[in-house]
């Protein structure tokens, strides 16, 4: 049996570092045949991150690493999903290496000010979690799409749980993320048109140095441990335990290939259970 995606573009933000669900998400893509181009900030993170990203030498260490041992094209670049000039030398650069894009996965995220209530928050924080979550998905898509539509294509965006269940003291991080399951739903009627369908996935608890992260927060406000606190967690989950990003990764792969042809303007939650409504 051939590979879903062979003979594919995919392009991946949020992909630079081995920990999270974009380089997972990157060779589920490369495994099945799909050229991959790994987009990451190719930086030091910001200090007010508390998870850093993708800086360059990881990024370039990485699509070495899928390209050998799938046996496709990769390529590594910088993007700051908030920098019209950045996304613009994205773009530049994938054109001098690809004809077209295929599969465009939307996943570089971040938290910024948290945890605080929303009469605590600060209004930058608020700002900048809005503008790379939501704002983001629009301006790379929105850049990108003129590669895609040629031969049409499919487009992934990673939304979260949060999207539709806030999670407590992270306000502008779910607002966010409602609103990328809105976009996907405008971009996805849209968008039908000239081929391209879009999609997005909502994870509830992965285990990512983000997921991490947040049970370090919980273990400092009730004076406990991380493992505690992720035990905690997974009895609200039906199936009994944190998610991986490998399981992210096959969804993707199905939406982002025919299989999933009949399938646009989904948000499809991968939560074991946690979350069961639409």
């Amino acid at each position: 049996m051939g590979k879903l995606l062979s003979g594919k573009t995919a392009v991946v933000t949020g992909a630079g570092k081995r920990s999270g669900i974009g380089y997972a998400v990157a060779c589920k893509l490369a495994a099945e045949g799909a050229n991959v181009v790994i987009a990451d900030l190719g930086r030091d993170a910001d200090p007010e991150l508390a998870v850093k990203t993708g800086v360059e030498s990881e990024m370039t260490d990485i699509a070495k690493e899928v390209a050998r041992t799938h046996g496709i094209d990769t390529m590594a670049v910088n993007l700051d999903v908030t920098r019209a000039d950045s996304i613009a030398a994205m773009v530049q650069a994938i054109g001098k290496r690809f004809e077209t894009i295929d599969i465009l996965v939307n996943n570089a995220g971040a938290s910024f000010g948290v945890p605080n209530a929303v009469h605590t928050y600060d209004e930058t924080a608020w700002m900048k979690t809005i503008d790379v979550n939501l704002h983001g998905v629009f301006r790379v898509s929105r850049a990108l799409l003129p590669m895609m539509i040629l031969n049409g294509g499919a487009i992934v965006n990673t939304a979260s749980r949060a999207g539709k269940v806030p999670a407590l003291f992270n306000g502008a991080y779910a607002v966010a993320k409602a609103g990328v399951i809105m976009l996907t739903k405008v971009m996805a009627m849209e968008l039908a048109g000239n081929g391209v369908r879009v999609n997005a996935v909502c994870p509830g608890q992965i285990a990512t140095d983000l997921e991490k992260w947040r049970f370090g927060l919980e273990a400092q406000f009730f004076d406990s441990t991380i493992e505690e606190r992720e035990k905690e967690m997974c009895k609200t989950i039906p199936l009994g335990r944190i998610g991986s990003p490998d399981e992210v990764g096959d969804l993707v792969v199905f939406l982002a290939s025919d299989r999933a042809a009949y399938m646009t303007g989904q948000a499809i939650n991968i939560t074991g259970g946690q979350l069961m409504e639409l």
